[in-house]
């Protein structure tokens, strides 16, 4: 959905720290009165229930160029939000995981609806793991690559709906994705989230041992 993209990336100070377990600061915080004695102060104490981040899962596709550099395919969030920004904000195409869902099986679902490319069977060897980031939002996005080509131009991309302008009680739907570009992945590294930018150096060593 767009609007969870939006809460991802607001920030651009995201830690790079990759994770595989919960955050332990993700709680949530209910204030609890509780009187020391007959008659004295009341004091508030707070008590905290962890709960899980939210999961996505994507796929970072990526093929060389004539000169066999490697270069990757990234996606701009759509809406009206994000028309006007460009670095920092482009992502691996990617979505929720499903409760219960396999996540490889969500990261090639995601990216068939956000790019409109059947990503192929899963296969031994055919997807490189890229592991785990956590975003600002403290959402954990999975990634694994794997190597192809696609056209941008051919690129479909599912819709959302959105309140827009803010407030305002006005629902437009929009795409998800706007637009999808190759870059290399030095110019990959200027245009993609800063906490998504661990993917890149794993896909570098991923490469380096082939």
């Amino acid at each position: 959905m767009v609007n969870k993209k939006i809460s991802d990336t607001l920030a651009p100070n995201i830690s790079n720290q990759a994770i595989h377990q919960p955050s332990p600061h993700a709680s949530t915080c209910y204030p609890v009165k509780r009187a020391l004695s007959p008659g004295s102060i009341t004091l508030k104490t707070t008590r905290h229930h962890s709960r899980p981040p939210k999961h996505s899962a994507g796929l970072l596709l990526y093929r060389r160029d004539q000169g066999s550099r490697p270069q990757v395919l990234l996606a701009h969030p759509g809406g009206p939000f994000w028309t006007h920004r460009d670095d920092r904000t482009w992502t691996i195409p990617k979505g929720n995981v499903i409760a219960g869902e396999d996540v490889l099986e969500a990261a090639r679902r995601e990216f068939r609806e956000e790019i409109g490319l059947t990503p192929p069977p899963n296969a031994p060897g055919r997807y490189l793991p890229l592991g785990d980031v956590q975003q600002l939002s403290g959402k954990v996005v999975s990634a694994w690559a794997f190597d192809g080509d696609f056209e941008p131009a051919d690129l479909v991309s599912n819709t959302s709906p959105i309140e827009w302008p803010p407030r305002s009680g006005r629902e437009v739907e929009v795409p998800e994705i706007d637009r999808a570009e190759w870059f290399t992945l030095d110019e990959a590294r200027d245009k993609i989230l800063p906490a998504q930018i661990p993917f890149l150096d794993r896909l570098i060593g991923h490469l380096a041992e082939k």
